[in-house]
């Protein structure tokens, strides 16, 4: 009995701590989670490889894809293009494989609006000092750049309702549990499994 994959679209504001968790889940290897890297025209920060953190294109490269309806969705974030190559995703759908986009919200919602029966997950802070306080932590950005993401934090949160589930991020491992738990749970969805048995009794 093939059963297609769970598009799980996992979001939060910056700084929430979203790639720590998504890592630590995928570190149960034997769940078999796939991670749809995401396209970006923002540079590369130390570390980060092209191709597995993301796929680092020019803001040129970045518009054209738009325009050759190659992504997902796609969204502007503090000044860079953020996206999703759409056929990847499909393909690991089909081949009954659960994928998961960590993306920003605008593109979640975007997103929700073409596969409304995706499993959406919002990460929250504990608190927006928290929040701040990871930001800050990181070292990589200016005061300048840490209040607009703080402002548009209190904007993402603000739009929560898009989401199924929220799981707050105080503890990694404990977070990173809950998510799995409700992956678990959203494949024995009725909604999902009875569309399966339907076609089997409609084949009889």
């Amino acid at each position: 009995m093939k059963t297609k994959g769970l598009l799980i679209v996992f979001s939060g504001p910056s700084g929430v701590g979203k790639g720590t968790v998504r890592k630590e889940i995928f570190s149960h290897e034997e769940l078999g989670f796939q991670f749809s890297v995401s396209a970006t025209s923002r540079k590369p920060r130390p570390g980060e490889i092209d191709g597995i953190d993301y796929f680092f294109k020019t803001r040129e490269e970045f518009e054209e894809m738009i325009l050759n309806g190659e992504l997902l969705e796609y969204a502007e974030f503090v000044g860079n293009y953020y996206g999703t190559p759409v056929e990847a995703v499909r393909n690991s759908i089909n081949e009954g494989k659960d994928i998961f986009l960590e993306i920003e919200v605008e593109g979640a919602k975007q997103v929700r609006e073409k596969f409304p029966e995706g499993l959406f997950i919002f990460l929250a802070p504990p608190s927006l000092e928290e929040l701040k306080n990871r930001i800050v932590n990181r070292g990589t950005e200016s005061d300048e750049a840490i209040a607009g993401r703080l402002k548009t934090a209190r904007e993402e949160i603000d739009m929560m309702s898009l989401y199924d589930y929220v799981v707050v991020n105080d503890d990694v491992k404990v977070a990173s549990e809950k998510v799995i738990n409700i992956i678990a749970a959203e494949h024995c969805r009725r909604t999902r499994v009875e569309k399966i048995y339907r076609q089997i009794l409609e084949a009889k």
